[in-house]
């Protein structure tokens, strides 16, 4: 039985910052206080008109499948994790796919908040293992802007706009690719982090529109202290089920939420500095695009063969860790 394996990796930004002194004429703030509090400095925006989520994407795969010279033809599924869809229907995935080329595959979102990646790439191993696909991309984008209030001090610093993609594809090499991953989902988060109206529950009216309940809306502690133990939980699970050591593990790659997340899980976890990549300092909270993003930012300093632990939390709550053994 073939492994997954990610056999390229691109990934998009766009172009204009706004960095903390920007947003401090915006909102209530300042540097210092953001810095301290979430480690984020600046973060990318996407101002072009009329474009959502999917434009993000499309760059991303294009870039990756021009890198990896693969035919769009070739690709028989695409999946793209996001918050943000384009629209309530059709699915992003379906914008991304006709835009690059990509008509010979199916195509579907998956909801599964910041840890929209590590979800996308166990749906992609579980096709490659099964041998009903081999080339797969999955395709992480978030035009976080979208829902964000820029007047509430306590969420506008933390997310940024971006995408990143991967082509994953099948090895008969022994231990690379996707080795293993713990994925949960205990439903309690509803009330910490969610957004209010716009769905079935609380459809669009000029009230939800007055009370901006059109925005994310974060708890701040509930989902720090949740993310902390579920991801550091999850992380030492999924070591332990394949015994894995701080030693033996080359790095740690967790979702880019919030600077002190980060240190927490991996102080919990006794990883030292130099083995947990974070770039979150100039992107900000990217939601499901965050670690692809690290990955490719990172991608010449990671070897064939380097054990890669990836974890992210996310609204839910949905959280989990995945074992991956570098192949590029």
């Amino acid at each position: 039985m073939p492994n997954a394996r990610i056999s390229g990796i691109a990934s998009y930004v766009p172009d204009d910052i706004l960095d903390n002194e920007a947003l401090s004429k915006m909102v209530d703030t300042n540097d210092e206080w953001i810095t301290t509090r979430v480690g984020i400095k600046e973060r990318r925006i996407l101002h072009k008109e009329g474009a959502g989520s999917s434009y993000l994407g499309i760059k991303a795969v294009q870039k990756l499948l021009a890198e990896t010279g693969t035919d769009p033809k070739e690709i028989e599924l695409v999946i793209c994790a996001t918050s943000n869809p384009d629209y309530r229907f059709p699915a992003t995935a379906s914008v991304i796919a006709y835009q690059c080329g990509i008509t010979n595959a199916y195509a579907y979102d998956i909801q599964a908040a910041c840890a929209g990646f590590i979800v996308g790439m166990q749906d992609a191993n579980g096709y490659i293992r099964s041998g009903l696909y081999r080339k797969v991309v999955v395709v992480a984008s978030e035009k976080m802007s979208s829902m964000i209030n820029y007047e509430d001090r306590a969420t506008c610093p933390l997310f940024g706009d971006g995408a990143a993609a991967v082509l994953v594809e099948p090895t008969d090499e022994a231990g690379v690719g996707v080795i293993d991953a713990v994925l949960r989902t205990d439903g309690i988060g509803l009330e910490h982090l969610l957004m209010p109206a716009g769905g079935s529950v609380l459809p669009t009216s000029q009230e939800t529109l007055d009370n901006r309940q059109h925005y994310l809306f974060q708890d701040g502690r509930a989902v720090y202290k949740h993310a902390v133990t579920n991801m550091f939980n999850s992380t030492l699970e999924v070591m332990k089920r394949n015994n894995l050591t701080i030693d033996s593990v080359d790095y740690l790659i967790p979702h880019q939420a919030n600077l002190r997340i980060i240190e927490a899980v991996a102080g919990r976890a006794n990883f030292p500095a130099e083995k947990v990549l974070v770039n979150i300092e100039h992107y900000g909270n990217t939601s499901a695009a965050s670690i692809p993003l690290c990955l490719d930012e990172y991608k010449e300093r990671l070897h064939k063969g380097d054990k890669l632990i990836l974890t992210a939390f996310g609204a839910g709550f949905t959280w989990g860790a995945m074992y991956l053994v570098w192949d590029l």
